[in-house]
């Protein structure tokens, strides 16, 4: 663009009457703008502020709608000598547990090699428990060879070979993974002299404790032992002992020693997940309500900015429709939040009455169970989170106006742009059509002057020196 040196001719201040004319062109295209700008950010915030109090009142409710968490199991009496834990199965009551002996892994000891010696040739077959696999010895395998063998065979999931070197030589060492008699160790052997039980060979290795033993026994395989109520003893191959109480499992840890006092395990009934959940519910309730009566407000101190809007109305109304449905369960029985002590003020505001809850979980705790969560999934609490999932879900009513006005908003960045080209093309033509004039002017003014100084120069011309 040609630089303009404006005003020289006409005197004029055409860079501040453009300016002007631009502005008063644009202030009231920006002020429009701005002001759509502002209800459609508002919308957005309050629409939003709407939505994440609904999802938080819409995730109080679905904890509520677990059946694992009814009618759960509290215990007491853990401590140095067992531990206890129980599913809803477990019925309340005491007991006394008085651990015998711990489970054990079975462990036992070849004689002395020395670290270069052929041990012998021929076929292992070990087994313990479930588990049996065969190792083939050749006649030059050292121990440390059939350690490797054991430990890398594929078919072995039961025992676990090592060495230990003394004084005498080397030790192989055979350890069952599993504890308890029915995982003992057996290693029968087929030696290449035909001889398998004596103490030559491969067959120095052979170990049945019901047979030959030909390696020590370091360690028996002995079951865990409990005795429950001073009458009762169980086994068990590990140190678990689940199911013997019903519903109860008991971890034994440490053997009772006869000075020691005899473990006390208590179990209770625990439906505290009822009182929480509806203390929770009730909680991100009322402060949606207080956030509802804040958007919604109209009154001479001033409206809410979504005061009269048909979406706030709507969800407010179907929820406190929903929250006092009686739920039919049934043989004649049914249920509402309000027969289960949640009670409301005439602002709408609600409190938990727990002298009512506790009275009707006593009465029939299952019946409580079957109203938030149903028989299969479909109680009071399924009911309503698909309520609020009308309004909350990616693809609701409240995400759909949401991304309504943000694409208003995109919009709107359009429009600035469309006006920003708008009167960078008027103030050009502006300056151009002042500028032409200023050249007009600037014209005239200088042929006026030569007219005048030709005139004055005409004979009987008299110049005015006054």
């Amino acid at each position: 663009m040609a630089i303009s040196f404006t005003g020289l001719g006409s005197g004029l201040a055409v860079s501040d009457i453009v300016d002007a004319l631009v502005n008063a062109e644009q202030a009231p295209a920006e002020s429009r703008l701005n002001t759509t700008e502002g209800k459609l950010t508002t919308d957005i915030s309050a629409v939003g502020a709407l939505k994440s109090a609904l999802e938080k009142v819409q995730t109080s409710m679905e904890a509520l709608g677990d059946s694992d968490k009814y009618q759960q199991r509290s215990t007491s009496g853990t401590d140095d000598f067992i531990s206890i834990s129980a599913d809803e199965d477990a019925q309340p009551g005491g007991y006394d547990v008085k651990v015998n002996n711990l489970a054990t892994e079975h462990k036992i000891l070849s004689q002395a090699f020395g670290a270069d010696t052929a041990v012998g040739e021929g076929t292992m077959t070990l087994t313990s428990g479930d588990n049996s696999f065969e190792i083939e010895v050749s006649d030059t395998a050292t121990l440390s060879e059939i350690r490797d063998a054991i430990n890398d065979s594929n078919d072995n999931d039961s025992i676990n070979a090592t060495i230990i070197t003394d004084d005498s030589g080397q030790h192989l060492v055979m350890s069952a993974k599993n504890s308890g008699a029915e995982n003992e160790i057996k290693i029968e052997i087929a030696d290449t002299d035909g001889n398998n039980t004596d103490v030559n060979g491969l067959s120095r290795l052979a170990f049945d404790t019901a047979g030959v033993q030909n390696a020590s026994e370091v360690i028996a395989a002995i079951d865990a032992s409990i005795t429950i109520d001073g009458s009762l003893t169980v086994s068990s191959s590990s140190n678990e002992f689940a199911g013997v109480i019903d519903g109860i499992t008991i971890t034994a840890k440490k053997p009772h020693d006869i000075d020691d006092d005899i473990s006390d395990i208590s179990i209770t009934e625990n439906n505290n997940n009822i009182r929480a959940g509806l203390n929770s519910f009730i909680e991100s309730y009322n402060e949606l309500l207080e956030l509802s009566n804040n958007l919604g407000a109209s009154s001479e101190a001033g409206a809410g900015v979504m005061a009269g809007d048909s979406l706030l109305r709507g969800v407010m109304s179907k929820l406190r429709s929903e929250i006092t449905e009686s739920v039919d369960l049934g043989d004649g029985n049914s249920l509402s939040l309000s027969q289960l002590g949640v009670e409301t003020d005439r602002y709408g505001v609600l409190t938990l009455n727990t002298e009512t809850l506790d009275e009707q979980i006593d009465a029939d705790v299952n019946l409580v169970q079957q109203f938030f969560v149903g028989d299969d999934d479909d109680g009071f609490a399924q009911s309503f989170d698909e309520l609020m999932s009308f309004y909350t879900d990616s693809d609701g009513i409240i995400q759909n106006r949401i991304d309504s006005k943000t694409n208003q908003l995109d919009d709107l960045d359009d429009q600035r742009l469309d006006l920003a080209s708008k009167m960078e093309s008027l103030s050009s033509r502006l300056y151009a059509q002042y500028n032409a004039m200023d050249l007009l002017v600037a014209s005239l003014n200088n042929t006026s002057s030569y007219v005048q100084a030709q005139l004055e120069n005409m004979p009987g011309v008299v110049r005015d020196n006054s």
